[in-house]
């Protein structure tokens, strides 16, 4: 039997173009047929020939990857290749967290898609944040907050049997909308932000409040009809212990931390070494062999101790492994981690700068090219400027971004949802 005329794999035709007892079709009727009838075909072939668009973002992208592959083979249901340009795609598989500075790139992908197109959201993140929802300042609260979302499939993460579930909603959808209404996009979410976990808590104990007052009674007849009884004990099955394993200490590489110090201290009297008041070679040694000397520095020794330490043939840290930063309470606190790749030995260096909107450092550019990226990300992140940087501007964020997101002091209720414990 053909097409319209419906078969077990295509199912029925669509109403008004079945055919007569011999066989034939009937004329089309004055009420829509011949447009219901394009409209089915149309959904029909739409629904069964999806090409996907490449976007997978994080740990839902691995079972996006599996749906595709040849153990459930998402090509039985009529997804081929997933596609790598927009223009060649008709369906966005939205797999894993977006974050703000990514919205715009997708929301230019989804505009560059021909239409008729559809979205699908997969995993919690995606679809509301999942567990990044508090204290996020840049991951979006739901994919459908930039572009229109039309099935949702939930799960951390989900499996690829649920987005094939997912697809199949989809098809139907695109079956019943079909021609005449698959242009007409889903609205934008634009619904305020809301402590969602406060509120399901409240709901919850007013429950549970509900529940005990209906049950007192009936717990009362019980413990007066059977004042003997007692709850069932669960026997808790003892851990397993094992045997203690020996740690290997690594030996020590390197000028020890009491002589770097020592050295140190004939060129800067006032550098201290980090939650040790009066340091001396004793309490240096006690701290063991993997000890890394932790110093603080001074403002004004910053740029030059660095210098030595770097120039200095008897120290000769060469290697920048990390320049960050920290809010503290009452200062910043910048952390530099420095490497001899020669002798082995390393250095923590930590300068404290005052609690100011406009904290200021030298930048180590000149003697670390590394330090480049790493200044840029403390400037994004904590507003520290580095004094003599080539190029200091924004690394993570939108160069419009309101304020430095690792700062204590930062609030942005239209990003950031507070933690409620």
């Amino acid at each position: 039997m053909g097409l319209m005329g419906g078969s077990p794999l295509t199912g029925p035709g669509p109403e008004g173009i079945q055919p007569g007892p011999d066989g034939g079709f009937p004329p089309l009727p004055e009420t829509g047929g011949l447009t219901n009838a394009v409209d089915w075909v149309v959904g029909w072939a739409r629904s069964n020939s999806l090409w996907p668009l490449v976007f997978g973002t994080s740990c839902c992208a691995i079972e996006m990857m599996a749906t595709g592959a040849s153990h459930n083979d998402w090509a039985r249901f009529g997804l081929e290749v997933a596609r790598a340009s927009p223009r060649q795609a008709d369906l966005i598989i939205l797999a894993g967290t977006i974050v703000e500075k990514m919205g715009s790139r997708l929301i230019t992908l989804y505009e560059q898609m021909p239409g008729p197109k559809y979205v699908i959201a997969m995993g919690a993140c995606t679809i509301s944040g999942g567990p990044f929802y508090y204290d996020s300042y840049s991951v979006v609260k739901g994919a459908d907050r930039l572009i229109p979302v039309d099935v949702y499939v939930p799960g951390c993460p989900p499996r690829p049997e649920a987005l094939l579930y997912g697809v199949m909603k989809l098809q139907e959808l695109i079956k019943k909308g079909a021609w005449r209404n698959s242009l007409i996009p889903r609205p934008i979410n634009h619904a305020p932000f809301k402590d969602e976990m406060s509120e399901t808590a409240r709901e919850w104990e007013a429950k549970e409040k509900l529940k005990q007052e209906g049950m007192k009674e009936a717990q009362e007849k019980f413990k007066a009809e059977n004042p003997d009884f007692k709850g069932v004990v669960i026997k808790r099955v003892a851990a397993p212990k094992f045997d203690e394993v020996a740690r290997v200490v690594r030996p020590a590489r390197g000028l020890p931390p009491a002589e770097i110090l020592a050295l140190l201290k004939t060129f800067f009297p006032t550098l201290g070494v980090y939650n040790l008041p009066e340091p001396d070679a004793a309490k240096l040694a006690a701290l063991g062999p993997e000890y890394v000397l932790d110093l603080t520095v001074p403002k004004e020794d910053y740029l030059p101790l660095i210098s030595l330490l770097r120039d200095d043939a008897r120290f000769k840290l060469d290697f920048l492994i990390e320049l960050t930063a920290v809010d503290w309470k009452d200062r910043f606190e910048v952390i530099v981690h420095l490497l001899s790749t020669e002798k082995g030995h390393k250095v923590f260096l930590r300068c404290a700068l005052p609690h100011d909107a406009h904290p200021e450092l030298p930048s180590l550019t000149d003697l670390f090219s590394a330090a480049n990226w790493h200044e840029r990300e403390a400037w994004d992140f904590f507003g520290i400027r580095f004094t003599g940087h080539p190029d200091l501007r924004r690394l993570f964020l939108d160069d419009d971004f309101p304020g430095h997101p690792l700062r204590k002091d930062f609030e942005d209720p239209s990003r950031v949802v507070k933690r409620p414990y």
